[in-house]
């Protein structure tokens, strides 16, 4: 009898604490959710060196052209903008020209000469990501530029608002 009173009081116990730790217990949290702007542009590389060295007889010396790099755009705003800009001037009697193929549902300014001053190269750009867009630079030389030296300039493309 004393061993069944002790195996039923040991059951009750067995019962209470197991009853204790299945109790629930609950607690909150406060999750904070923000999506920022997001505009980024990175390009693949430095295009090949832009060497004028030919020409048919009579006629202005031929175009330099590159479209070896590209762009890679994402962004999650919309109606953004590409500009594009050189450090410094490019030598007296030539010219700079860059073309970037636009993202989708975007608009290329085409061939634009590179100044100082940033101008656009491609508007209307509406959240995307898109890799591969190609970057195609000329560099012209007239005749009266002579020889010109090997120069470099950094080309900063921008994505911005309008």
């Amino acid at each position: 009898m004393k061993a069944h009173q002790i195996a039923i009081a040991a059951g009750v116990l067995v019962l209470l604490t197991l009853g204790s730790a299945l109790a629930a217990n609950t607690d909150n949290q406060t999750v904070t959710l923000q999506v920022t702007a997001i505009n980024e542009i990175a390009v693949s590389g430095d295009p090949a060196a832009l060497i004028v060295n030919t020409a048919t007889a009579g006629a202005e010396p031929d175009t330099a052209t590159d479209n070896s790099t590209d762009y890679d755009i994402t962004t999650n705003e919309s109606n953004k903008r590409i500009t594009g800009a050189v450090d410094a001037a490019v030598p007296a009697n030539t010219e700079l020209y860059i073309f970037l193929v636009a993202p989708t549902g975007a608009s290329s300014a085409g061939d634009v000469q590179l100044t100082t001053t940033a101008a656009d190269l491609v508007t209307g750009i509406t959240t995307l990501a898109e890799t591969n867009n190609t970057i195609t630079y000329k560099y012209y030389a007239s005749i009266t530029a002579g020889v010109v030296a090997s120069t470099t300039r950094t080309v900063t493309l921008t994505l911005t608002d309008p």
